[in-house]
């Protein structure tokens, strides 16, 4: 049975667009080159207490920074508006300590018992975690504070923001440029920072960045 367009859903489904590219709706707004404010909480009610809906120029800029076609969203739209609403506590730790032993195993995924926890919107992955930002790195897409959620479980595709652990110990953010069998080219957040290429046995895993408190 086809489920109707509502004003939830569809405010909804920008949200979760929003989330699926690492990004707050304020964020995504930015991106698309829109008034940080313009999918504010405040402004999808009316001063007379209506239901303010989107324009449709306001969703094709938004599809357009994220290249996301109009199935994928109107596919979002469809999806429950009440999951948007849910939290989880998810483990958190800090990402200048995410270099050091005994957070990650050797997949990616957190262990351990010396991770704190914080409470973000319910993602599909049951391993997904936090990172807090430290630093100016990676200005001036996540700043200092900033904090950034991690999905090991999370397909990963060129243009992707990556959370990269080498077998050294170094644990950088970056945008997946290209990926072929034998190298991984990551481009950097901070242009004052170098972009790196990697050989693909000095990865010990590459996670996908799904969201950020911006």
């Amino acid at each position: 049975m086809a489920r109707k367009l509502s004003h939830s859903r569809l405010w909804a489904a920008i949200d979760a667009l929003a989330a699926r590219h690492g990004l707050t709706a304020s964020g995504l707004a930015k991106a698309a080159g829109l008034d940080p404010t313009t999918f504010n909480k405040s402004k999808r009610i009316t001063a007379k207490g209506r239901p303010r809906w989107p324009n449709t120029e306001s969703l094709a800029r938004i599809l357009d920074a994220t290249g996301a076609g109009f199935d994928e969203f109107l596919a979002l739209v469809g999806g429950d508006a009440r999951t948007a609403a849910r939290t989880r506590n998810v483990p958190l730790i800090g990402l200048a300590q995410a270099g050091g032993g005994g957070f990650f195993d050797d997949a990616g995924f957190p262990v351990g018992g010396s991770w704190e926890e914080v409470a973000f919107p319910d993602f599909d992955d049951e391993h997904a975690y936090a990172l807090e930002v430290s630093g100016d790195s990676m200005a001036p897409v996540y700043r200092d504070g900033d904090v950034i959620i991690v999905s090991p479980a999370a397909g990963i595709r060129r243009g992707d923001r990556v959370v990269v652990k080498t077998v050294g110990g170094e644990v950088m953010a970056k945008v997946l440029a290209r990926r072929t069998a034998k190298s991984v080219e990551l481009h950097s957040l901070n242009p004052a920072h170098d972009d790196r290429v990697l050989k693909a046995e000095e990865i010990l895993w590459m996670a996908r960045i799904i969201w950020a408190s911006q």
